[in-house]
């Protein structure tokens, strides 16, 4: 095969490549907060609010609310979980260091990573977590 027909077949599959991203339909998911649903998890005054997903059974996206005064002791998760505190302040302990974080803080956990969290301040704390799988809570 010369380059002219190389060059020929690649430009043929990038038009083809091209073709099926713009016929690809996109997907939306917008939720006020007027319209979340808060649920009581297992441990007193905590709730949660799905978003996506099913958090008892797969990847999920979901609010997690811890009320003011709670100490969670050193624990871990079976799922890599990611996620934003978007309001309130808590001290996160994991491998011997404690961090104070607010609001836009960043926080992941993967491989079941052990981590212990404290709500400091006189407001609940609010998280936004992106969970890989079930929620679940495997005390350390």
């Amino acid at each position: 095969m010369n380059i002219r027909t190389k060059f020929g077949v690649i430009a043929a599959g990038l038009v083809v490549a091209t073709s099926v991203v713009a016929f690809t339909k996109g997907h939306a998911t917008v939720v006020p907060n007027s319209d979340l649903k808060w649920k009581n998890l297992e441990i007193p005054g905590v709730a949660a609010a799905q978003v996506t997903g099913d958090m008892t059974k797969g990847p999920s996206r979901f609010f997690l609310k811890y009320p003011v005064g709670l100490e969670a002791p050193m624990h871990a998760h079976s799922a890599d979980h990611f996620g934003v505190i978007v309001s309130g302040w808590v001290t996160i302990t994991t491998d011997g260091k404690s961090t104070k974080l607010g609001p836009g803080s960043y926080i992941s956990f993967t491989g079941k990573m052990p981590h212990a969290a404290k709500v400091e301040g006189n407001e609940p704390v609010v998280f936004f977590i992106d969970a890989k799988g079930p929620w679940d809570v495997l005390m350390h």
